[in-house]
């Protein structure tokens, strides 16, 4: 065995893990493990511009790559810099390995300067945390870390390591063998409860499948089209979920909740089975749960059993993984004749079109996002903020395979897009990587601008700049009287702003505009930012108000069809 230091044992292990990049920031505490890295060459550091920025980079280099991100930061402010990442990666389940140095051991508990009680603050927002004590013990942690963030539902792991633990020398060791008594995924599901969907499916005149994100990151799209397929079950989606069944199947039928499409929701309502898999039945997705559907039998199949029945009743639960568990309740399923059922949903959608873009002399962000679809054919790979673009994101692209659409949905955590599609080139370099920005949210971290710069990343960025917190604005118009308060927002020239940092930028003001920045975008070879100054009032539409029903979703009124 050879005696390393905690530095060199941490990066040693985060090598035999896989690791190739590490979003971070340097600070005091963490001086003896960047004192290190240049000894390991094969390790990319990404300097950050603020470590939520790190976060939320190893979060979009997750979700495009399907690997764990890793992120780094130091004690006390850089570490709590780190948690809305964290608690973003952790409502939408991405495995991630977030790591903090402290102050030295003798100083823990005493306050301080730079210290905080990361391992406490990390607790409700982590599948687990360590707070590693001794340098002989940094191995273990690591290799634990890394299992219990991917396996599973995944997740994120922070890692808390004293300053003179990096420093201190200790045997190295690579643990070959992982044994952790407490945690035992089930990854097979019940042959019985199996059975029981598969005789309940079958029976089911009005069937609907809604996939989530399990399905995506179980790596099971397959496997769900051969279901849907031999069975003939419409599928919907969650918003996260989108993607993991082909958008231009003919048994997709979108994605349901707040802004998904009218016809998704009436068929979850109008459902005698619904089958929920990889998805957690949330509020957003599922409208007020009390009169959600309350005549239709629950098939829910989900490796989290804590999910099941969290929210509505279940009659048939299913707890494995979807890799495991689809196909063994393909082969019970018979095949069917579900024409009638699918007729009906058609007849729904053609008397209810969702994503019929209107004619209008104004620039909107629908003709944006369908534009850009249309020209990458379905292709490229969306990171978005949160609020109104993202749902246009969500409508007006159609996503074909997995991993496409990157986006925060449980926290709904705006300032995400950018430094995530970031990640997201960085994880998938040969990728075509939009980020679709809100004008709001791209200020909360335009910050790393500078980051595509350093790493010459080709990240072409759509702002969707309506001077305004889009859907903020379009709350209170609905549902406050129009009552604008704190919901301008002055900004900055954006072309200015990219300029400044050496990023080409175009400003788009007109329709006739738009497709010549999109084709000069994809044609540039490095980061490219477009400011696109859209309507100041288009909403976004189908929606489902907060508090209410799917079946009481709401399309877009008359005054605006002819605005």
């Amino acid at each position: 065995m050879v005696r390393m230091t905690g530095s060199q044992i941490l990066l040693e292990c985060l090598q035999r893990e896989g690791v190739s990049t590490i979003f971070g920031y340097p600070g005091g505490v963490v001086l003896p493990l960047y004192d290190t890295l240049p000894q390991f060459p094969a390790l990319r550091h990404v300097l950050v511009r603020h470590e939520q920025g790190a976060a939320h980079m190893a979060d979009g280099y997750a979700r495009a790559s399907g690997e764990v991100g890793v992120c780094l930061a130091t004690s006390g402010p850089g570490a709590t810099n780190l948690v809305t990442g964290i608690a973003t990666s952790f409502l939408d389940s991405t495995p991630m390995v977030a790591i903090t140095g402290n102050v030295a051991r003798t100083l823990l508990g005493k306050d301080g300067f730079q210290e905080a009680d990361i391992t406490g603050i990390t607790q409700p927002i982590t599948k687990h945390n360590y707070l590693v004590m001794r340098a002989e013990n940094i191995a273990m942690t690591v290799r634990e870390a890394f299992h219990i963030a991917r396996s599973g539902r995944p997740g994120p792991v922070h890692v808390d390591i004293p300053k003179d633990v990096f420093q201190e020398e200790a045997e190295f060791e690579w643990p070959e063998e992982i044994n952790l008594r407490g945690y035992r995924p089930t990854t097979k599901g019940h042959a019985g409860m199996i059975r029981r969907a598969a005789d309940a499916i079958n029976k089911a005149k009005r069937p609907i499948i809604i996939s989530g994100h399990g399905i995506i990151w179980g790596d099971s799209s397959d496997e769900l089209v051969e279901l849907a397929e031999k069975a003939q079950i419409p599928v919907i989606t969650t918003f996260l979920g989108i993607g993991g069944f082909p958008e231009t199947h003919p048994l997709s039928y979108g994605f349901l909740g707040m802004h998904g499409m009218y016809h998704a929701n009436m068929a979850a309502d109008e459902a005698d089975v619904v089958i929920g898999i990889g998805m957690r039945f949330d509020d957003r997705a599922m409208g007020r749960f009390n009169d959600f559907n309350p005549d239709a039998t629950i098939v829910h199949i989900d490796i989290d059993p804590a999910e099941i029945g969290k929210n509505l009743p279940t009659a048939i639960p299913v707890v494995g993984h979807v890799k495991r568990v689809l196909p063994e309740l393909t082969e019970r399923l018979d095949e069917h004749d579900r024409s009638q059922w699918l007729g009906w949903i058609d007849k729904v959608e053609e008397e209810h079109p969702s994503l019929e873009i209107r004619e209008t002399r104004r620039l909107i962000p629908q003709e944006i996002v369908r534009t850009l679809y249309e020209e990458t054919n379905g292709k490229a790979t969306l990171v978005t903020g949160v609020g109104q673009h993202q749902m246009w994101a969500g409508q007006h692209y159609f996503y074909d395979s997995p991993r496409k659409l990157v986006s925060s949905g449980g926290l709904g955590t705006m300032g995400f897009e950018l430094p995530a599609a970031i990640g997201a080139q960085m994880g998938m370099p040969e990728s075509e990587v939009w980020a679709i920005c809100g004008d709001a949210g791209f200020q909360m971290t335009m910050q790393e601008l500078a980051v595509c710069v350093d790493e010459r990343l080709p990240v072409k960025i759509a702002i969707m700049n309506n001077g305004y917190l889009g859907m903020v604005r379009q709350w209170q118009e609905l549902f406050y009287d129009e009552n604008f308060v704190s919901v301008a927002v002055t900004q900055p020239d954006f072309c200015k702003l990219a300029e400044a940092y050496g990023i080409r930028a175009l400003r788009i003001e007109s329709k006739s505009e738009v497709l010549p920045a999109v084709q000069e975008a994809r044609n540039y070879d490095g980061p490219i930012l477009l400011d696109f100054h859209v309507d100041q009032d288009e909403n976004v539409w189908p929606m489902v108000p907060a508090g209410a029903a799917l079946s009481e979703t709401i399309e877009m009124p008359e005054k605006e069809l002819v605005r």
